[in-house]
């Protein structure tokens, strides 16, 4: 939307996605509603620096590429990387095998094997290392990437198994090296890693699938004493260490414990969040603690999805629809079940995203990035959704609402972006805004209602009024020397 220059006129430009079928549309023509919402912009008060938002590189993510068409392929690594795409530019990956995995594998397949002599990423060769640098040729920008581990090889753990159980202190500094190794290993690859999560769910996933269990000192004195040293004495000591990496709700437990003093919390850049303790609740007195406690460093969603659904296939009211269920539907204890009622995709992503970057949230990473009409593959058959959804028999794909709703950050809200203050008159309307490196703001409203509303967006002493429709996301770009 341009406004006539005059003085005191905001000139801005309006995306919006919504249930009527809009998907990441700039629009120009705002009918008038009767519901006013004024919106006070604050660019004086800034708050976090934005590290950023994207998804996950997974084992399945990547061989359902390859089953596809060269021309679907392109499509899908451009739409997610490409300039006039989502711009992804912060990104995850699995070390050794996880659930979206197509079988067990680890790069430490030889037994007792203390100094890693057989390390390999052989098994990333044909499928995740192909899609990563793809993705990297692509992106303009560039895009940060951090692995996770599910678990250690068995014969490092006190079960020999590869779900649960606990790494054997005789094999810590054998662990630590194996994240030395794997920085080495993907560099000759032409792959830089920015930083890893310490373990994915150190909790456990109710002993389904991959899972290695760290209580939060366990955890603690491994960073301190293993991994940190081991990371500083071979050179990369710049490598971020994002601790905990599983729901909010234990978050206090675990930064405590984090940042006990100096000696602990030097080798922790930051905390990795998830999201499946509730389907709307995005805790943020857990959210503010866990800030509070370490102001300067990172507090990053590392993973969320709709589990425990098969994706709906071209099915776009769904997404926008409150059908959806997760794994709290069906297994929360009784207490917890009013965590997980039934919930819109849509509005779970655009709610939690939001309310993420208004409590000290810095970055936001979305689960897999391409599954199929099942969910899959897992070798679990642990079903969950993707923004993009593919049908390699056929050669079709499928960009979900998701998608888009993860495009309405990823692509307006840029790396060290810094969040702002605003003032919002209606407790309905969720808001989150922020300046740009380029001098740009980026606002996103979200609006769950059935009511479309009537917004009075201002800053200093500019204004500028528009509408935003019934269940719909909105980015307003505010360009710089506006």
């Amino acid at each position: 939307m341009s406004c006539d220059k005059t003085d005191n006129k905001l000139q801005v430009d309006i995306f919006e996605t919504s249930a009527k079928g809009n998907q990441l549309t700039k629009i120009t023509e705002f009918p008038a509603a009767n519901t006013k919402v004024t919106i006070k912009l604050i660019p004086e008060q800034t708050f976090q620096t934005i590290s950023g938002f994207g998804g996950a590189f997974t084992e399945s993510s990547a061989y359902l590429l390859n089953k596809l068409s060269k021309a679907n392929r392109d499509t899908i690594l451009r739409a997610y990387f490409a300039k006039d795409g989502a711009r992804y530019s912060l990104t995850r990956t699995h070390m050794n095998s996880c659930d979206f995995s197509l079988t067990n594998y680890s790069y430490s397949p030889v037994e007792g094997d203390k100094t890693l002599e057989h390390f390999t990423i052989e098994e990333d060769m044909d499928d995740l290392i192909p899609m990563i640098k793809e993705a990297l040729t692509i992106s303009q920008d560039g895009f940060k990437i951090f692995a996770s581990p599910w678990t250690a090889a068995p014969w490092m753990k006190d079960n020999n198994k590869w779900v649960g159980g606990k790494l054997l202190p005789e094999y810590y500094d054998t662990w630590a090296l194996f994240f030395s190794k794997y920085v080495d290993a993907y560099k000759a690859e032409g792959i830089d890693i920015w930083g890893f999560t310490v373990e994915n769910e150190p909790h456990g996933n109710g002993n389904n699938w991959e899972s290695m269990h760290f209580t939060p000192k366990e955890m603690t004195d491994f960073v301190q004493h293993h991994l940190g040293p081991k990371l500083e004495a071979d050179g990369k000591g710049d490598k971020i260490i994002l601790g905990y990496d599983q729901n909010r709700a234990g978050l206090k437990e675990w930064v405590d414990e984090m940042y006990r003093d100096e000696a602990s919390s030097k080798y922790f850049h930051g905390t990795a969040i998830h999201w499946y303790e509730s389907t709307y609740d995005f805790f943020p007195e857990a959210l503010q603690y866990a800030h509070n406690k370490a102001p300067d460093k990172y507090l990053i969603e590392t993973e969320g999805c709709v589990d425990s659904e098969v994706p709906k296939w071209k099915d776009d009211a769904w997404y926008w629809s409150k059908e959806a269920t997760d794994w709290g539907w069906d297994w929360a204890s009784e207490e917890e079940k009013y965590l997980h009622p039934k919930y819109s995709p849509v509005n779970r992503y655009a709610r939690d995203i939001i309310g993420c970057l208004n409590n000290w949230v810095d970055g936001w990473v979305d689960w897999n990035m391409v599954l199929d009409r099942q969910g899959g593959p897992n070798w679990f058959e642990n079903w969950c959704v993707a923004p993009v959804i593919v049908d390699p028999d056929a050669d079709e794909v499928y960009f979900t609402p998701i998608y888009y709703v993860m495009a309405h950050f990823s692509k307006y809200i840029r790396p060290d972006a810094k969040v702002i203050g605003l003032e919002n008159s209606d407790d309905k309307l969720m808001v989150t805004a922020a300046t740009n490196p380029d001098g740009s703001i980026a606002i996103v409203l979200f609006n769950e209602t059935e009511t479309q509303k009537t917004i009075n967006l201002s800053i200093h002493e500019k204004n500028v009024e528009f509408s935003i429709d019934a269940r719909a996301i909105q980015t307003i770009v505010i360009p710089k020397n506006n």
